[in-house]
């Protein structure tokens, strides 16, 4: 019998929910190596945190993260916190020799996510970063083409990830305070686009050539005090970059695009075929490639819900079945645990090297919209 995954989770909010779902349903659907196990939930939050235990099978709860590094029950330390409480815990963790999983992206700044790097290869424990959106079926299909060169040379690569929900009426939270966050839109969703755009071509981003980043909401409601509170963190950021083999890269991310809910899109274009992803219809991906000939080639839409053909749904419903956005948390259990059973992952699992490549991007564009200029990746260390 496999031993089981002892997991302590830190954070009860959304993102907490989302990574307790998946570590309940993951072996439920995936024949693992080794199962997680829910066994100590932490968060801030005393008075709500024992009802979160009992809807969420947790079987232990503490008010101190301190406490899981000290419980040598406790494998697996998942870091679900906003982005300023990511450093301490993770470090923590790894230094009592636990694996640990953190929220993304890595850190809020650069320095931060660089201690946690440091950190990680000091330890001999495995680390993951939950960029999600890799384990969509649809991705991890398209990382599949993109390893057996179908598209040959890649001329261009086109990113966005726009979301509408943070108007003036948004009140004031954790996500709109630069101490807290790092960064607005770009930390938030520009982190997932630059991963996947990484993730896809295989190879780093090498020049960001220009940026534009603006905060046009400035103040917002505080709903506990009722008062304007200020907003420091951009709503908006947009930029131009090059990877290694001279491919062109854009990246914009919006709280405020009118008429767009969670749209994380990728497009690739080269000289063979070109493919794009639209999470706001996750179950599919459009290739176009120089089948069936020039009369009538164009672009395919592919249904990635073929367990035989695409990874993970096959451990899901029966073909043509969709699945949805908390099956991707799922998906990335299942790779987690297969990794600390020393089994290969569906697809490669982000860890804290991984993430601080795309938190260097994240920087170079921030610097390359404050200084007006354009940034080389060999001068963001």
């Amino acid at each position: 019998m496999p031993r089981p995954v002892p997991v302590a989770l830190i954070g009860q909010q959304f993102m907490g929910r989302a990574h307790s779902n998946a570590y309940s349903q993951a072996a439920r659907f995936f024949d693992l190596p080794r199962e997680p196990v829910r066994h100590t939930i932490c968060g801030r939050d005393e008075a709500s945190l024992k009802a979160f235990a009992e809807r969420w099978g947790w079987a232990h709860t503490t008010t101190r993260w301190q406490d899981l590094a000290e419980d040598d029950a406790i494998e697996l330390v998942d870091v679900s916190t906003p982005n300023d409480l990511h450093r301490a815990p993770a470090i923590r963790m790894l230094e009592a020799g636990k694996h640990v999983a953190c929220e993304k992206p890595l850190a809020g700044t650069l320095d931060d996510a660089r201690a946690m790097r440091d950190a990680a290869r000091k330890s001999k424990a495995r680390t993951f970063v939950w960029f999600n959106y890799r384990r969509c079926p649809a991705v991890a299909h398209a990382f599949g083409l993109m390893r057996k060169k179908k598209l040959g040379r890649v001329f261009h690569v086109r990113a966005h990830y726009l979301q509408s929900w943070g108007g003036p009426e948004t009140p004031m939270a954790w996500r709109f305070r630069k101490k807290r966050a790092g960064s607005g839109a770009h930390g938030d969703l520009n982190a997932h686009s630059v991963d996947l755009a990484r993730f896809l071509m295989g190879e780093e981003i090498a020049e960001v050539h220009g940026a534009v980043a603006r905060t046009f909401v400035k103040e917002r409601r505080d709903a506990v005090t009722g008062k304007q509170a200020k907003s420091d963190v951009d709503d908006c950021v947009l930029f131009n970059a090059s990877f290694q083999s001279g491919a062109t890269a854009s990246f914009e991310a919006s709280r405020l695009a009118t008429g767009h809910l969670n749209r994380n899109f990728i497009e690739i274009n080269g000289e063979k075929g070109a493919l794009r992803f639209d999470f706001e219809n996750m179950n599919v991906l459009w290739v176009c490639d120089d089948e069936p000939g020039p009369e009538s080639n164009g672009w395919r839409r592919v249904m990635c819900t073929s367990g035989e053909h695409h990874p993970y749904v096959g451990n899901w419903w029966p073909d043509a079945h969709l699945i949805g956005y908390e099956h991707g948390f799922a998906n990335m259990v299942a790779d987690m645990m297969r990794a600390l059973a020393g089994k290969k992952p569906a697809v490669p699992l982000p860890d804290f090297e991984d993430a601080y490549q795309t938190q260097r991007v994240l920087e170079a564009a921030l610097v390359a919209a404050r200084e007006r200029r354009s940034v080389k990746l060999s001068t963001i260390r």
